[in-house]
């Protein structure tokens, strides 16, 4: 395996090289990263010319605004500790046409990141299928890396997540009893680190990275295409407050949203591709200070003009 493709699959037997416990468990003070979602190539012209089942055979809007994103993300100061992101990496399903050629053009688009800052990819429903399989599961593995997994960032507990498994796991019943074990372990060893007696590190924070996100704007709203369904985000929500989890970052609405419940964040965040609301090409730049985890949508002119906004700066240099 080449290096550039090492790069890609970082993600291996539920951790993350180089972003382990045991290398990054302790609070080393602030620090920040990149949130992005849908990159998605094929989907622009698909939803403009109204196939987004069959259409898809165009995909250069997006490598573009791929090659801007990391452009840009190579010149923040201070680097990223890493960059999210947050699902639909391809348009093409699984065994589809243009399947291929989408994610080696992805690849080819994503190598240019500065390696220094680490690439960490969470599935989503056009990478795996709306409902996956064993064989669809592993083909994603096998480009991307595990698609459930935890690593650590300077004393911070990341868990990244396959939401398509909680939407629908019809066809892999036994992967979804597999997440679901690993992720009552996970939950478990967070909440067990902060009680007083605990020798495990305790994180500073908890953050969960999704595709699907748990609501849009409000804990009770209805099923919808874009949100997981009620029983399932009560249960996730109840499970993630009780271990702790700050927030929670998830893409898939093309369009920014989201809400704060029980102190809990829901951040919903636009696309680096086709954008289905009003909200421009962008990335969510998040900082993490000792006491908050602060995050704000950039557009990618923005980013690229401009960099990250002065207050968030700031809190950086605290």
């Amino acid at each position: 395996m080449s290096e550039k493709e090492a790069l890609f699959l970082r993600a291996k037997h539920r951790t993350f090289s180089g972003l382990t416990e045991d290398a990054e468990r302790t609070w080393t003070g602030p620090f920040c990263f990149i949130q992005a979602a849908d990159p998605q190539l094929g989907l622009m012209k698909a939803w403009r010319e109204g196939d987004c089942d069959g259409g898809g055979d165009e995909w250069a809007e997006e490598v573009e605004l791929t090659k801007q994103t990391v452009e840009a993300v190579n010149r923040l100061r201070p680097r990223p500790r890493f960059m999210v992101l947050c699902g639909d990496l391809v348009h093409a399903m699984p065994g589809t046409p243009f399947r291929e050629g989408q994610e080696r053009d992805l690849k080819d688009a994503l190598k240019g990141t500065d390696p220094s800052i680490p690439l960490v990819f969470v599935s989503g429903n056009h990478d795996l299928g709306n409902t996956p399989t064993p064989s669809t599961v592993e083909q994603y593995c096998g480009a991307w890396g595990d698609d459930y997994f935890s690593f650590w960032v300077g004393g911070v507990l990341c868990l990244v997540l396959n939401s398509q498994l909680f939407y629908d796991a019809s066809a892999c019943p036994q992967l979804k009893e597999a997440q679901e074990t690993w992720l009552e372990a996970q939950l478990s060893k967070a909440s067990s680190s902060s009680s007083t007696s605990s020798t495990e590190p305790k994180p500073k924070h908890i953050l969960v990275f999704q595709h699907i996100p748990l609501y849009l704007k409000s804990p009770d709203e209805e099923d919808d295409y874009f949100n997981l369904q009620k029983e399932v985000r009560r249960r996730l929500l109840d499970r993630f407050k009780r271990a702790g989890v700050k927030a929670v970052f998830s893409g898939h609405y093309h369009r920014n949203a989201g809400g704060r419940h029980d102190g809990l964040d829901m951040v919903v965040s636009s696309a680096i591709g086709c954008q289905l609301g009003d909200d421009p090409h962008g990335v969510r730049v998040v900082a993490v200070t000792a006491d908050a985890v602060v995050h704000r949508y950039h557009s990618l002119e923005q980013l690229r003009a401009r960099g990250v906004d002065e207050d968030l700066r700031k809190l950086l240099q605290a």
